[in-house]
């Protein structure tokens, strides 16, 4: 394809993966080398991979009321639903880089896509029980997707890594808007809820077999338990690098981590609750619906441009607080106005959500003094950020159960979006870990 292309192979050309300093096997090498003759295979599997990393999650936010009613749920346990695959999503985070370590980072790939295709159609089966199991699987497959995509987009891509970062952060975003607008309606021309989720099965199921190949060529001549890839060990001497241990005793790696957490609790309890709370107040479901995915469309602007802001800037204390106060106005406008003022408060939060979800991942980058560092400070973040997240829609589900109303859950996330501030003030000083 025109103007996509890998890096210029030379002899010594191992292909590591960014994600974990990997060293491909010489037979694994080979095969990647044969892949990347064809860029085009590989951008659209990354296209492909990158519109079901949202998919899964944001159709089911507007159809959380029929899925209540069905199994008659309270609220506390219908947050669940969005809850357990970002437990998952936490959990599963740390067991990537060792699959791909032991598989490929194409194989595990390919299994994370069959995965979440599994888990999908076990959200929709009769027993409430699968509701919940599906959603597991789900949550793992995404956390495997979110590790190794960008490494992957790193490797293949280096000269390109921005340009193809965009793309298949645009790619996220609208998978997830198309299956929030489209919520509503095919539940009701599939008839019912569980038409509806069943359907991003087949975008799944598409981008699988898309992969396919690519797995097996990357396991092609590895004979029966060879791994796929060993640590890289480079010949120059380098500076000690932090274990996990020394990493989790740094004041500004956690600072970063819980800027992360913050960010990303504010963001699934607005996925979990945000239409709800618009139908609480009498608004119709497919309007609440529309203006969700607005909203997750938005946050494109702010993904974008925030991050481009915070590379020309030495310190990003003035943006973390700014994105947080987008946030922060638009759960005031929640509480004074919420039908009202929906698009605009919809306006609000998809740019300050994109934006801290931005900064978050950019800081992790400028914080750290190089790319080991760096994936080690993403690791923590991730991993520690989404089970920070998972609380989130369960604790304001529950309060909202037990007050009836939606003032309290709202001043406990304005009370978020505070502290959301002051984590940046700390993440964003021009500081090396």
């Amino acid at each position: 394809m025109s103007g996509i292309s890998g890096p210029s192979t030379t002899p010594d050309d191992r292909l590591i993966d960014a994600e974990e300093d990997l060293v491909p096997t010489p037979p694994v090498a080979a095969a990647r080398r044969t892949l990347r003759t064809h860029p085009a295979l590989l951008l659209i599997g990354i296209v492909l991979a990158a519109l079901n990393m949202r998919a899964a999650l944001a159709g089911v936010s507007p159809l959380l009321g029929e899925i209540s009613d069905h199994f008659h749920l309270a609220a506390t346990t219908t947050s669940l639903v969005t809850t357990i695959p970002l437990v998952f999503m936490g959990i599963a985070s740390p067991l990537a880089p060792k699959l791909a370590r032991r598989f490929s980072t194409e194989f595990v790939l390919l299994a994370a896509l069959v995965l979440l295709c599994g888990g999908i159609l076990l959200r929709v089966a009769p027993p409430v029980v699968t509701l919940f199991v599906g959603g597991a699987f789900v949550g793992t497959a995404i956390a495997w997707l979110n590790v190794l995509m960008p490494g992957l987009v790193k490797r293949d891509f280096p000269e390109r890594a921005a340009a193809m970062t965009a793309l298949y952060s645009t790619a996220m975003i609208i998978g997830a808007t198309a299956s929030a607008a489209a919520a509503v309606p095919l539940e009701n021309a599939l008839g019912g809820w569980r038409g509806s989720l069943a359907s991003w099965a087949l975008l799944a199921a598409v981008a699988a077999l898309l992969w396919a190949p690519q797995a097996v060529i990357a396991r092609r001549g590895l004979h029966h338990g060879q791994p796929a890839a060993t640590p890289a060990r480079n010949s120059a001497p380098a500076a000690p690098e932090p274990d996990a241990t020394r990493l989790s005793r740094t004041p500004l790696a956690w600072q970063i981590t819980l800027f992360m957490g913050s960010q990303s609790f504010v963001a699934y309890v607005v996925i979990a609750w945000l239409p709800t709370v618009f139908t609480d107040n009498g608004m119709s479901k497919s309007t609440a619906g529309l203006i969700f995915a607005y909203s997750t469309l938005l946050q494109g602007v702010g993904s974008f441009v925030v991050p481009l802001l915070a590379g020309r800037m030495r310190q990003q204390r003035l943006l973390a607080v700014g994105v947080a106060t987008l946030m922060a106005a638009s759960v005031v406008g929640l509480l004074v106005a919420p039908v009202g003022g929906a698009w605009l408060w919809a306006t609000l939060f998809g740019i300050g959500q994109g934006g801290a979800l931005g900064l978050a991942l950019t800081m992790m980058v400028l914080r750290a003094r190089d790319a080991h560092t760096a994936a080690r400070l993403s690791g923590m973040a991730q991993t520690w950020g989404y089970l920070l997240a998972a609380a989130g829609p369960l604790a304001l589900g529950a309060v909202h159960q037990v007050t009836d109303g939606w003032t309290l859950p709202l001043l406990l996330l304005l009370g978020v979006c505070a502290g959301l501030a002051t984590l940046g003030l700390g993440a964003g000083r021009d500081l090396k870990i």
